[in-house]
C-alpha cells in the first residue's frame, strides 16, 4: 500500500501539517491558529473469538493514531463489514465493544456505514483535535535522544498460537489486555514532558515503526534487544516456529536497513512481529527521559521502558544489539 500511495501526486497545501511523505500515524490539518485537525481510520479482521472484545481490541486500535499525533480524539465512525447470514447479536456486542472504548477515550461514537461482507470486519474512522504547535510526528527523532516503548511485544506470534490453540486462558488474557489497552494513558505524559517524535506499533512491527521514524529523522535506532519488553511465551513460541505470515513479509522488506549484530533469531522475530494494537515508540531527550517514564506509569499505562537510543545516521537506519 505505502508504494501505491507514493505513487500518486504530492498534497501541496499550507494548511496540511502532516500527509503521506512521512509514513506518518495519522493526517493533520490547521484549521485555525489554535486547532488542528487530525484525521485517521484502520479496521481488520477479528483476531480473538469473543466479538465483544474484538470490538474494544478493534477501536483501541483506531483511536491510538490520534494519541500518536499527539491529539485528543472527538468523534469517532464505525467501519463494518460483516456477513448477512450471520448472527447479528455477533455484531451488536462488537459495536458495544467498540462504543465502550470510545467512551473510555473521552470521544463520541456518531454513526458509521456497514457492508453484506464474507468476513467480519470492524474498526473505527477517528477525528481528533491538536494545537498545531503541539502536532508530533514520527519524523522529528533527535541525535541523543532515549527511546521509550509503552507496551510489550510478541502480540502477533501470540495471536497466530491462540489461533491453534496452543495458549492457556491466562496468556489469552494477557494479550487481550495488552491489545484492548489504550494508550490514552501513556499519551497523557506529553502534557507535561516535552517529545521530539512518536509512533505507535502496529503491523509493521517495532522495527518496522522504528525504520519509519529513523528514516524521517534521518538518523539510525539503536534498539537495545535485553531492554524490549517482549512477552515470554511469544519469544518461546517463536522457538518453535509458530509464527505469523505477517513477520516474514516484514523481515523481507525491513532486514536491508537492520544491523543485528549476531542477536539471537526468536528475538529479532518477535522485534519483526506485527502488532494488534501495540504501544507508543516515543523519542524524547535523555535529561526528560526517566521523568517521563515514571510519568507514563503513574498515569496508568502497562509499561514504559527505555529500550535504546538515537544515533548520527549510520549505514543502517537500525541497529539492535
Amino acid at each position: 500500500m505505502a508504494s501505491v500511495l507514493e505513487a500518486l501526486p504530492k498534497i501541496k497545501d499550507n494548511n496540511l501539517l502532516v500527509g503521506l511523505d512521512t509514513s506518518d500515524d495519522a493526517a493533520v490539518y490547521r484549521l485555525n491558529d489554535d486547532m488542528a485537525l487530525i484525521q485517521t481510520l484502520d479496521f481488520f479482521t477479528p483476531v480473538v473469538d469473543d466479538p465483544y472484545m474484538f470490538g474494544q481490541i478493534a477501536a483501541a486500535n483506531s483511536l491510538s493514531d490520534v494519541y500518536a499525533m499527539g491529539g485528543k480524539p472527538i468523534v469517532a465512525m464505525n467501519i463494518v463489514c460483516f456477513p448477512s447470514c450471520q448472527d447479528m447479536n455477533i455484531l451488536k456486542e462488537i459495536l458495544r465493544g467498540g462504543l465502550d472504548k470510545v467512551k473510555e477515550a473521552g470521544a463520541l461514537l456518531v454513526g458509521g456505514h456497514s457492508i453484506d461482507d464474507k468476513e467480519p470486519k470492524y474498526g473505527l474512522s477517528v477525528s481528533g483535535i491538536v494545537h498545531p504547535q503541539r502536532v508530533l510526528s514520527n519524523s522529528n527523532s533527535k541525535e541523543g535522544d532515549l527511546l521509550v516503548l509503552t507496551k510489550p511485544i510478541g502480540i502477533g506470534i501470540l495471536n497466530t498460537a491462540i489461533k491453534e490453540n496452543l495458549c492457556d486462558k491466562k496468556v489469552e488474557q494477557e494479550a487481550v489486555k495488552i491489545m484492548s489497552h489504550l494508550n490514552k494513558y501513556a499519551a497523557l505524559s506529553f502534557d507535561k514532558i516535552t517529545v521530539n517524535a512518536v509512533t505507535d506499533i502496529t503491523g509493521f512491527g517495532l522495527l518496522g515503526h522504528a525504520l519509519e521514524m529513523a528514516k524521517g529523522s534521518n538518523v539510525t535506532l539503536q534498539i537495545n534487544s535485553k531492554e524490549v519488553p517482549i512477552i515470554k511465551e511469544a519469544l518461546e513460541f517463536a522457538s518453535m516456529g509458530i509464527i505469523p505470515a505477517g513477520m516474514y513479509r516484514n523481515r523481507n522488506y525491513i532486514s536491508k536497513y537492520v544491523s543485528d549484530n549476531n542477536v539471537a533469531e526468536n528475538v529479532m522475530d518477535v522485534l519483526y512481529d506485527p502488532q494488534t494494537s501495540g504501544g507508543l515508540l516515543i523519542s524524547v531527550k535523555e535529561e526528560n527521559a526517566y521523568k517521563l517514564v515514571d510519568e507514563i506509569i503513574n498515569n496508568g499505562a502497562l509499561d514504559a521502558k527505555i529500550i535504546g537510543r538515537v544515533l548520527k545516521k549510520q549505514d543502517k537506519y537500525i541497529e539492535v544489539i
